[in-house]
């Protein structure tokens, strides 16, 4: 019979992983190794030890050894021992030797006190509550096979419920078997670049996510700016390209939605060509002063991809977008994915069907675009008191602002929030490198969904010292 590892009567300590290399007897060389582990912060003060005993079984050597060693460090500071609370490391001020330890406290030190980058959603209005109820509904009924190796379809109660709720609220034409879920819309370029190729390169927006741009790159997409203006991408000069990727409900960022020419004209383009567009409906539930506007997808469902997430709506944590698919493309995209879904827990997904089922999804959606909307008009209100002659853009919906600023301030302006504590982006990092029509001009992006409520007046303050003074 094969010795044992395991002695029951020692399983019960945490476990502690020491190296015990060196000269030395045993206790000396144990005693250096906790000396190491404390002194580079790898155990933190307060942490609390195996119980000698365990420690002995774990590394092998003798109970007396390593009672002596803890004895030993506990009479030299670096370990406390009481009765009932076992042994800890002591909260000694040791300066940590760790290079990672030391590069974190200048970033946190330089951590802006207010925030106004787009993109973020303020995590304090996350619905905890209703999330939590929905999660026990679903897991009380889940069937067994959700702890097992995942679909990389996704789960099916999910797609069904997506499919329902983008055709009620968005005008989608799908069935759950063409929505494939993915952890994002970023994941979801990465599959189509994989999928499609870019062999004739793809147009993006002149003005979008250089992180997309650069995960396309990455993937060996040659991307091509497509000039914008009030009405959206001038899709007329898509030309022989493969494919196109458009914000049609909201450009990111200038705003303003794609007109309803343009959306028939990339379609027949897409038809005439054999291109393909990617729609990114990244904020697409949010409007407020105009009416609701659909997505492309509509128009040609065998023609445009439809990507969506609830990183805005609910949290960019929960990892879960989806992929509203040509039938002809589903197959691969699943096989692009691999066999097994690995980017969206099968339990969270299940969790969002139950909540956009139950109609709590709407109602936190509809709470939300109130929330919003209130942030956009007091961000309008403070800005025409105390900014006149900047011109407040893009707010007819989404989650940002553009700010209209004067020629060649740009930059300045973004270092001068920088000294109020503020963080917000400038126009010019959105900008295709390769792009030279650009009518935006400088300018400011401005997430107003971003600070917790208490701060929110404090940002807009600081926004308004940072912005140039008005010309008498």
């Amino acid at each position: 019979m094969a010795e044992s590892w395991v002695n029951p009567a020692e399983s019960l300590g945490a476990d502690l992983h020491l190296e015990l290399t060196g000269p030395g007897s045993k206790r000396a060389v144990l005693m250096r190794a906790l000396r190491e582990a404390v002194r580079s912060g790898r155990l933190a003060p307060g942490t609390r030890l195996p119980p000698y005993r365990s420690l002995a079984a774990d590394l092998g050597i003798a109970r007396n050894t390593a009672a002596d060693a803890y004895a030993e460090l506990v009479a030299e500071g670096w370990l406390t021992a009481r009765q009932g609370s076992g042994t800890r490391v002591a909260a000694q001020q040791v300066a940590p030797t760790s290079p990672v330890r030391r590069q974190r406290t200048p970033d946190h030190s330089h951590r802006p006190t207010y925030d106004l980058v787009q993109g973020r959603p303020d995590p304090s209005a996350f619905p905890r509550g209703a999330w939590l109820a929905a999660a026990r509904r679903a897991l009380t009924v889940a069937s067994h096979d959700v702890f097992g190796p995942g679909d990389p379809h996704g789960r099916a109660e999910l797609r069904e419920a997506l499919a329902g709720y983008l055709a009620r609220v968005r005008g989608v034409r799908t069935s759950p078997r063409r929505i494939v879920i993915c952890s994002g819309v970023a994941h979801g370029l990465r599959l189509m670049a994989a999928v499609t190729g870019g062999r004739r390169g793809w147009a993006v927006e002149a003005y979008g996510l250089p992180f997309h741009r650069a995960l396309l790159a990455d993937a060996g997409v040659h991307t091509v700016p497509l000039p914008v203006d009030e009405h959206g991408a001038r899709v007329g000069e898509l030309g022989r390209l493969g494919a196109v990727l458009l914000t049609p409900a909201h450009q990111f960022p200038t705003g303003g939605p794609l007109g309803p020419e343009r959306r028939a004209a990339v379609v027949d383009w897409a038809r005439s060509t054999g291109g393909l567009v990617l729609e990114d409906d990244y904020d697409g539930e949010f409007r407020y002063d105009r009416r609701p506007v659909g997505a492309v997808q509509s128009l040609d469902p065998d023609r445009v991809v439809l990507m969506g997430s609830v990183s805005k709506s609910l949290s960019p944590t929960l990892r879960i977008g989806w992929m509203v698919l040509p039938e002809r493309l589903v197959d691969d995209v699943v096989a692009a994915k691999g066999e097994r879904e690995q980017w969206s827990s099968a339990t969270e997904q299940l969790t969002l069907a139950e909540f956009i089922a139950s109609g709590a999804y709407d109602r936190h959606v509809r709470r939300m675009r109130q929330r919003h909307r209130r942030r956009r008009d007091q961000l309008v209100a403070v800005l025409a008191e105390r900014a006149p002659r900047v011109r407040v853009t893009g707010i007819a919906a989404g989650l940002h602002a553009v700010l209209e600023l004067p020629p060649g301030s740009e930059r300045a302006v973004v270092k001068a929030a920088a000294w109020q504590g503020l963080a917000v982006e400038g126009l010019a990092d959105f900008r295709h490198p390769e792009s030279t029509d650009l009518p935006a001009g400088d300018g400011l992006v401005v997430g107003y969904a971003t600070p917790p409520e208490h701060a929110y007046a404090g940002a807009l303050d600081a926004l308004c010292r940072a912005l140039p003074p008005a010309q008498p």
